[in-house]
């Protein structure tokens, strides 16, 4: 089977877990929530029903798949393919009942993310992309070419426990510094699919995991824009409209010298 068989599978999934996350969104005051490594690190057994759909309806589809998933971890396979998997990504977000929260799935072929889907489905919008064949939002394509640079549009930053305090507030104060604006939703994985949108002009975390940022790299790249390269095991991230990656990547830096606007 191929990579569009996979990429339409993933398009289905994502609005087939988008609707069982938002009945649980819509129920959430009767949620049991579990903490992780950090009082913000949250879990509930939405992440989990919905991380079970999506993987028994992968298993039954392509069997000989791998799976990585936030919530239930690897499953080996042989055929090359894998997923990778986060049901809701912005759980802390989804359970104070705000809107910003995402399914968030891709397909990588060896180390290569091939396809992706991220739906959020409080406003019921899908962003996905393969690779080699453009980036949509609900089917319309995205193009970055045009994208205004860094001063135009706000910058999303993310952070979490993993993240030097000091070095977010040097990026924050690097960016006002260069005549632009931070935001933050607490989805990482929405963030990097309105950076291919346009909406906003880049993404920058210190780190994050395979299954928050792999998708969205890839719909902000096939929407033509710039990536840094990640980690496989996760890691830096950083994507932006091509006018904004160079001025995004000065400011996110570890250097301390201010930035030139841009």
């Amino acid at each position: 089977m191929t990579v569009a068989a996979r990429h339409a599978l993933a398009c289905t999934l994502a609005r087939e877990a988008g609707a069982l996350a938002l009945g649980f969104f819509a129920d959430r005051t009767a949620l049991t929530v579990e903490t992780k490594d950090t009082p913000q690190d949250v879990v509930s057994r939405a992440d989990r029903a919905v991380e079970d759909l999506i993987r028994a309806r992968i298993a039954a589809a392509f069997p000989d798949d791998s799976l990585l998933g936030e919530e239930g971890g690897t499953r080996p396979g042989s055929s090359g393919f894998g997923w990778v998997i986060d049901p809701i990504d912005g759980t802390m977000p989804f359970l104070s009942g705000l809107p910003h929260w995402c399914v968030a799935i891709a397909v990588t072929h060896g180390e290569e993310t091939v396809a992706a889907a991220t739906f959020a489905p409080v406003p019921g919008t899908l962003w996905e992309a393969s690779a080699g064949a453009g980036a949509r939002r609900d089917g319309t394509p995205l193009s970055l070419a045009d994208a205004p640079g860094l001063t135009a549009r706000m910058t999303a930053l993310g952070a979490s426990h993993r993240t030097d305090p000091a070095h977010v507030a040097a990026v924050i104060a690097r960016l006002m510094q260069a005549g632009g604006i931070f935001y933050r939703n607490g989805s990482g994985a929405l963030m990097l699919a309105q950076v291919a949108e346009g909406a906003l002009a880049g993404y920058y975390e210190p780190h994050m995991h395979p299954w928050d940022a792999l998708g969205g790299l890839l719909l902000v790249a096939e929407a033509g824009g710039r990536t840094a390269p990640f980690p496989p095991g996760g890691g830096r991230v950083l994507a932006a409209a091509p006018a904004a990656f160079a001025p995004l990547s000065r400011i996110a830096s570890d250097d301390d010298a201010p930035p030139a606007p841009g």
